[in-house]
């Protein structure tokens, strides 16, 4: 059963959606097919969380996390960065293990994606999800990307 909720936000309308337990959806057009809207428990946190990031409170971390993850949030789908590349641009080129520590600290892995980032030869180093799970996003994200 789909459940939607909208929710003003700084950006304009948001409609969120829920189908079987899951946050399905989050959108600027309501779902064609979803004609009521019905604040669930997880639609009401989805809601709220998004509150909280529209108020800079969701990503908490030290201005260097900060702007690595906000660095991490510009790679294209489907593409990579290394380390020392992510240094580069927050403006401290050989804080590379720093940007690596950055990317462990990150609360919401896949939505900010950390696992974009590799070694400086092209390896796949340290996620929190393992190296088989990086690799999967990688892969996966290059297949959609290709079609």
């Amino acid at each position: 059963m789909k459940h939607t909720l909208s929710f003003p936000s700084p950006i304009g309308k948001l409609w969120l959606q829920e189908e079987d337990g899951a946050l399905v959806r989050v959108s600027f057009q309501p779902d064609a097919a979803s004609q009521t809207e019905e604040e669930t428990p997880l639609l009401g946190q989805a809601k709220q969380q998004l509150a909280e990031y529209f108020a800079g409170q969701r990503m908490q971390g030290t201005p260097f996390q900060q702007k690595v993850w906000a660095a991490l949030r510009e790679i294209p789908y489907g593409e990579t960065r290394s380390y020392g590349q992510i240094a580069a641009q927050v403006g401290n080129p050989k804080a590379s293990r720093a940007v690596g520590m950055a990317n462990n600290r990150n609360p919401i892995a896949i939505i900010v994606p950390c696992h974009r980032v590799i070694g400086a030869n092209g390896s796949l180093t340290g996620y929190a999800g393992g190296l088989n799970v990086k690799e999967e996003l990688l892969a996966l994200e290059r297949r959609t990307r290709q079609r």
